[in-house]
């Protein structure tokens, strides 16, 4: 590891009940939470950024949103990003195929024309080589509207942040 997580109790007194939290979850204090810790204000601010992103109201449906994290992760190499996504993804989707079939979506029948508009633009902005074509934006936006192309923005730019 480039760089060292600290001691458990060397981290502020806030920051643990959050720990805790994913110790009942996950069986152990994630990494990336740990490092994260590092910086009090940032570990916070990248919490309240997905807590503002994962809202019950978001115009993005939760298994969407879990699509979009899980084909970052994958674009990204993350392992661990992945497969803490993809256990999200089957928990909202109920089944496995989609996570199976995420990475050859394009040819895969179990996407819809939504879904595959998404994933598109997911690829766009996620890959630094491309751009996002005005046709790209066009699609989207007959499913989404202004408000709604912020926030898939802002979720797939927070994945690539994460």
């Amino acid at each position: 590891m480039r760089v060292a997580v600290k001691p458990l109790g060397a981290y502020p007194w806030y920051l643990r009940p959050f720990f805790w939290n994913q110790k009942r979850k996950y069986g152990a204090v994630l990494q990336p939470g740990l490092l994260w810790g590092r910086s009090p204000r940032l570990f916070a601010s990248v919490a309240l950024l997905y807590g503002a992103l994962d809202r019950k109201d978001s115009p993005l449906e939760p298994a969407l949103r879990s699509l979009v994290t899980v084909r970052v992760s994958q674009i990204n190499w993350c392992r661990f990003c992945v497969d803490i996504n993809s256990a999200t993804l089957i928990k909202r989707c109920g089944s496995t195929d989609k996570v199976a079939q995420l990475e050859h979506w394009r040819d895969s029948e179990l996407f819809d024309a939504r879904e595959k508009v998404v994933l598109e633009y997911t690829e766009a902005v996620t890959i630094t080589d491309r751009h996002v074509p005005d046709d790209l934006m066009a699609r989207l936006k007959h499913y989404f509207d202004d408000d709604g192309v912020v926030e898939l923005t802002g979720l797939i730019a927070f994945q690539n942040l994460s």
